[in-house]
């Protein structure tokens, strides 16, 4: 199955210049975002994952049937206030700013094989700040998935490493 016929490029979206991939055609067809959960699922098999981590919210609606299907837990990454217990943080610099994210402390165990799962990885500081907060919690990054990946804002290269999958790369 060809997942690009399923992704709306959305020119000037969120500002001038920007060609934003719209993903919803494809978690809005039955078929296709099956074929990409069964991709990802395959993947977590491979590389042995204990638990998902996915970041809010495209990372959630992959993640979550990827770890359902598994019989696995999965835990998610989220902006400051939208946790309720003690979190952990890890801040990171925007090319315009400042963004943090956080893990429930305790909810990636010591030593847990993780598969961190996102729809887009463009310049790599989310998941690169996801992968401080797993490695913070004593867990292992086994793999990091995306749905769609912006090669030429070279995300990969912080990524050096770890097992990577990209179901699409623009």
């Amino acid at each position: 199955m060809n997942l690009k016929d399923y992704i709306a490029n959305v020119p000037d979206f969120p500002i001038p210049g920007i060609q934003f991939k719209d993903i919803t055609p494809l978690i809005g067809d039955g078929d296709a975002f099956r074929y990409a959960t069964e991709q990802f699922v395959q993947f977590t098999k491979e590389i042995q994952a204990d638990i998902i981590v996915g970041p809010d919210a495209r990372g959630f609606i992959f993640g979550c049937p990827v770890a359902t299907q598994l019989g696995i837990g999965f835990v998610p990454v989220r902006k400051p206030g939208k946790l309720p217990r003690e979190v952990i943080e890890y801040s990171y610099e925007l090319e315009y700013g400042k963004n943090t994210l956080c893990l429930h402390k305790g909810d990636v165990k010591p030593g847990q094989r993780v598969l961190i799962i996102d729809d887009l990885l463009a310049t790599g500081g989310t998941i690169d700040a996801a992968i401080h907060l797993v490695e913070q919690s004593g867990g292992e990054v086994a793999g990091i998935a995306f749905l769609i990946e912006l090669s030429d804002l070279h995300g990969r290269d912080k990524l050096e490493g770890y097992n990577v999958l990209s179901l699409m790369t623009y």
